[in-house]
């Protein structure tokens, strides 16, 4: 079948993201480095960030959350009002961080919206998202765009019946293989995996190399001539 409707991840697929996560990772563990080895506090902030995300979910405001709960344990309570006050200003600072889209994804959208319908789904804060996708310059050129707390199945069943012709004749391509191949190829649509320079391990999954709707490319602009192959 046809595909028609062709479903973009945002973050590390159309922009930069978790570069910016792991300046503040060093920035934070320098704030820290009289209080624990940098190892040992990733660790815990890691399970920090896995146990937090039922209750803040994804994106900036969690990460930071879960940096001061971690920065709590690890001090056994004392850790100074300084830190936690520059923990907080990293924060505001992820939260102004530039846009810088990834080699090839702008050429990549601009083509696949002359032939087909576009849907951004991608998780996260909404104003966050909101305010990245404004400044990417890419907004205009969605047909769609679905900011959720999660992606599921059934998330990509609703959008791709809302804004295309169902999943059957949908495309998800992301840098996630948990959250934007795995779940998309179970609603029925292909799932493209085009990974990111960093991957975040809560997103890592084991590639579902057996299912037929699945593909790899290693950039963005492979993804017309997979498209057109399909």
């Amino acid at each position: 079948m046809t595909v028609t409707t062709i479903g973009f991840d945002a973050d590390d697929t159309l922009w930069h993201n978790e570069t910016v996560f792991r300046l503040t990772q060093e920035r934070f563990a320098s704030l820290l480095a009289d209080h624990a080895d940098t190892d040992h506090l990733m660790d815990r902030l890691m399970a920090a960030e896995r146990r937090n995300l039922d209750h803040y979910g994804f994106g900036i405001k969690g990460f930071v959350l879960s940096m001061i709960e971690t920065a709590i344990e690890v001090t056994e309570g004392r850790v100074p009002a300084g830190i936690i006050a520059q923990l907080l200003e990293e924060g505001r600072e992820m939260l102004c961080h530039p846009v810088d889209l990834l080699p090839g994804a702008e050429d990549c959208v601009r083509s696949l919206a002359e032939t087909h319908r576009l849907v951004l789904i991608t998780k996260g804060d909404l104003l966050d998202q909101e305010r990245k996708l404004a400044l990417s310059g890419l907004g205009d050129l969605f047909d769609g765009i679905e900011i959720v707390s999660n992606k599921t199945p059934a998330i990509y069943t609703r959008a791709f019946e809302m804004h295309g012709d169902g999943a059957a004749r949908a495309l998800m391509v992301g840098n996630s293989m948990k959250s934007d191949v795995i779940p998309a190829i179970e609603a029925g649509a292909w799932g493209v995996f085009c990974p990111s320079e960093i991957q975040w391990a809560l997103e890592a999954a084991p590639a579902p190399e057996a299912a037929p709707r699945y593909r790899r490319i290693e950039t963005l602009a492979l993804l017309p001539g997979l498209i057109a192959s399909l």
